[in-house]
């Protein structure tokens, strides 16, 4: 790849010194894009809409400062290296006649649940593309759902205050808890399946043990409705986000505050541990999409681009790359350690309100207020 670089560009930085640097920074004008292109196709096995995708978010990326053209090859081989993570529509899911408020897969990628404003929550089967379960019984829109890591049990939540568990292969309800609540906004499962955390619009989180359905913890310390909430890996910490702009990060036996993020001008919309758990990516009606460092306890990265509320975020497993979603109809993909927007995806003909990335990496499921939910690969 490094040779292939220095034909298309006529040089090559590996052993230069600073003074040479500056004095081949010229030849960067020089570079053959023609002869890029081709070397792509052959050294990573790229289709040619592949390439074209290439260069024209490389083109768009030239038009900031050229602070980084030092380390030029090096950026180009990481560059070229993400975008052998190219995604396209495969497949269009329908069924729901309203809005779908959330799609998730499931642990092991062969089934993704939606939920809906029109009450229900359905399985589908991502290879056939059809509908193989729909769960009924919530009053109003379902918010929030999620299959169990053992693949046998769905819960819902919903603006009717209820949380609900579903026998995946009986499609019956099997508990609902409470209705004195408030409306719930996001819900997530330990890792290990036995308990369950909410976030609500009432400004508090609540813990629930799976198998009694009793609350068996409750956080207090927001001052705006609770928007979404995830359990640490190890299950020893809730992240939570909310409309009082901020993040906290609790601890679950103390139920106290560990630490507070504080830097997003709106409503923060979700928060997201990163796969080693040691950072937090968040996205806002600021249209912003920000990266924090839990140790340090501040913000080390912030992405632009986006035109309108940034509605849902996500690490890849590697954590090398974050994709988003927007009320701009958009999915971007972006890269951690730069900052760039490295593949915009669209398709969607009105708001994209969730998005998910199967565990292996190698697909993206959206939903959205077009009632719609979108495969891509």
């Amino acid at each position: 790849m490094k040779k292939a670089l220095k034909k298309c560009f006529g040089i090559d930085t590996a052993d230069m010194t600073t003074a040479e640097k500056e004095k081949e920074i010229p030849q960067l004008v020089s570079f053959n894009f023609d002869i890029f292109a081709r070397h792509l196709v052959v050294v990573l096995n790229l289709s040619k809409k592949q390439v074209i995708s290439i260069i024209q978010n490389w083109l768009r990326v030239l038009h900031i400062q050229f602070g980084w053209v030092y380390d030029f090859n090096k950026l180009i081989i990481k560059y070229v290296k993400l975008f052998t993570k190219y995604f396209n529509l495969i497949k269009i899911l329908e069924g729901h006649n309203s809005t779908v408020r959330c799609v998730k897969f499931s642990l092991d990628g062969h089934n993704i649940v939606s939920s809906s404003s029109d009450g229900t929550v359905r399985i589908w089967d991502i290879e056939s593309g059809k509908q193989m379960k729909c769960f009924k019984g919530h009053s109003y829109w379902v918010n929030f759902t999620e299959i169990s890591p053992n693949g046998k049990v769905v819960i819902s939540c919903s603006e009717d205050e209820t949380i609900r568990l579903w026998d995946l292969t009986s499609e019956k309800e099997i508990m609902k808890f409470g209705n004195d609540l408030d409306a719930i906004w996001y819900i997530n499962f330990s890792r290990d399946g036995k308990y369950i955390v909410s976030g609500s619009a009432d400004k508090t989180i609540s813990m629930w043990d799976v198998e009694s359905g009793k609350e068996i913890k409750k956080f207090i310390g927001h001052s705006g409705g609770v928007s979404s909430v995830q359990f640490s890996s190890d299950c020893q910490m809730i992240l939570s986000s909310s409309y009082d702009k901020t993040i906290c990060l609790w601890n679950i036996k103390t139920g106290k505050i560990l630490k507070q993020f504080i830097g997003h001008s709106d409503y923060v919309r979700c928060a997201k541990f990163s796969p080693n758990n040691q950072f937090i990516v968040s996205c806002s009606w600021d249209n912003t999409i920000r990266i924090w460092d839990i140790k340090l306890g501040k913000q080390i990265q912030l992405f632009n681009g986006h035109l309108g509320i940034v509605t849902d975020v996500k690490y890849f497993p590697d954590g090398q790359i974050i994709v988003s979603c927007s009320c701009d109809k958009t999915i971007r993909l972006w890269d951690v350690n730069s900052g760039y927007e490295i593949h915009k995806l669209e398709g969607h003909s009105n708001w994209i309100s969730r998005i998910d990335v199967s565990s292996d990496g190698n697909t993206i499921v959206s939903s959205s207020y077009d009632n719609t939910i979108r495969i891509w690969e």
